[in-house]
């Protein structure tokens, strides 16, 4: 992959790219840290915030694409969106910082930052997306890589973002949470910087037209834009898109608990002594951008390898493959934890070797699905079926939140789940155990089903 045969515009998306997701994760990694140890939230009550945060995180793409397909255009979208998100940072900064003082005034900019980041991150996650393809003429083969660059910018950003945040903001110290968000705001309006002052320069099409302005209304002479009827076998490619979609729900809901159980379970009962150094809780969630930035070339290379073979499995089988490694993750560290008292601490090796598989899954997962909507859809429905797969995001990562509150409390009642009793740490995470391992075996059963379904796509 010849990075020198791209558009500098791609460059200046990526590095847009890669501050607004240090922002996104730098709060992330602290946000219900922040909750529990500076606002005293109980845990459940943060997992409830956090799951309906990120759920609406990924609902309102479909608000802010519809806005800038219809009026705005991607620059404006993302301009205003980064916006909101810079302000919205801030806010946080001074909920931190009155946390002591003014508890009513700091949860109210607590909420009033997620708001805005909500609808900031609506605004410009789409777009600056879209604008990636825009650089190119149809038909170009570099457009594969050029989202792989692409991609690589945005696990930089959540790379960094909580070594950089979890060291300002996870001291031990309540009243330092503040300077983690700080720290997210600067990074917001690097970002907004970078796009401003190279916009006009950079992004622009092979021919040097500009991309990503306001469309144009106007009215046809009388003509009328006819849809010819879906056939049978689109309707069998829309079928698989919404099936998997659903099976997505279950990887991503057990994937997502990173921000808020998993992260208690770093907090509480997680050896992180290495030498001498106390390795905030905060950092474990730079291990899957670490891992993927590894492990996405060997991938990408068995894919390849297979498939020159003819034994590269099918999209489906690779979803469901993805599943597999997430419920492995999870039987790991259930096993680590298997017999552990409450108050003692395991080897933080557990919580890496969970990481590492779960990577596994989400690069047999992540990219193949978006592929498979691309690959599936009707042109005239190609923006609804991704549309779908972002509300099945959105859901997963509400039904996250609400799994997080089950995470077991000794000086709670115990938790109950569908008549499945959580006692302890092990009944916990084998509830995900069994949520991924049967939805992969499901999947696996269906593959054969949904390939024939998918007719050579």
């Amino acid at each position: 992959m010849s990075t020198q045969s791209h558009p500098k515009g791609l460059y200046l998306l990526f590095v847009t790219e890669m501050w607004e997701r240090f922002s996104f994760y730098g709060m992330r990694a602290i946000f219900t840290l922040y909750m529990i140890k500076a606002l005293l939230f109980d845990k459940a009550h943060a997992a409830d915030i956090y799951g309906t945060y990120t759920g609406l995180v990924y609902f309102t793409p479909l608000i802010g694409g519809y806005i800038a397909d219809r009026y705005w255009g991607n620059r404006r979208s993302i301009l205003a969106g980064g916006v909101l998100m810079a302000i919205a940072q801030f806010m946080l900064f001074f909920s931190g910082s009155l946390h002591e003082t003014n508890v009513a005034a700091s949860s109210w900019l607590l909420y009033g930052g997620l708001g805005m980041l909500i609808a900031g991150n609506g605004l410009f996650k789409p777009n600056i997306s879209s604008m990636v393809g825009q650089l190119y003429a149809p038909g170009d083969k570099r457009v594969d890589s050029a989202f792989t660059i692409f991609y690589m910018g945005i696990n930089t950003g959540s790379l960094i973002a909580p070594l950089v945040c979890g060291t300002l903001g996870d001291t031990g110290n309540p009243a330092d949470f503040k300077w983690g968000f700080m720290a997210a705001g600067f990074g917001m309006l690097l970002s907004l910087a970078v796009f401003t002052l190279f916009k006009n320069k950079y992004l622009v099409t092979p021919e040097g037209k500009p991309i990503g302005l306001a469309p144009k209304h106007h009215h046809d002479s009388g003509e009328k834009v006819v849809h010819a009827p879906l056939t049978n076998i689109e309707k069998q490619r829309l079928a698989v898109i919404l099936i998997v979609s659903a099976f997505v729900i279950f990887f991503w809901s057990a994937f997502e608990q990173a921000g808020a159980s998993l992260t208690f379970f770093a907090e509480e009962q997680t050896n992180r002594n290495l030498l001498g150094f106390t390795v905030p809780a905060s950092y474990f969630q730079s291990l899957n951008p670490v891992s993927v930035v590894i492990f996405a070339p060997i991938f990408a290379w068995i894919w390849t390898k297979l498939g020159s073979k003819g034994m590269e499995p099918s999209s489906p089988a690779k979803m469901a493959l993805g599943l597999f490694f997430l419920a492995l993750g999870y039987l790991v560290i259930a096993f680590g934890v298997d017999g552990l008292a409450p108050g003692v601490k395991v080897s933080m090796l557990w919580l890496v070797s969970l990481y590492v598989l779960h990577t596994f899954g989400e690069l047999c997962l992540s990219p193949i699905g978006l592929s498979l909507v691309v690959k599936l859809s009707p042109a005239r429905f190609t923006g609804l079926m991704m549309g779908i797969w972002f509300l099945s995001n959105a859901a997963a990562n509400k039904f996250a939140g609400t799994l997080s509150e089950l995470y077991p409390d000794p000086a709670k009642p115990v938790p109950h789940f569908l008549g499945y009793a959580i006692t302890n740490l092990h009944d916990f995470f084998m509830l995900f155990v069994m949520m991924a391992g049967a939805s992969s075996l499901v999947l696996f059963a269906l593959s054969s089903v949904l390939k024939k379904m998918m007719h050579g796509r």
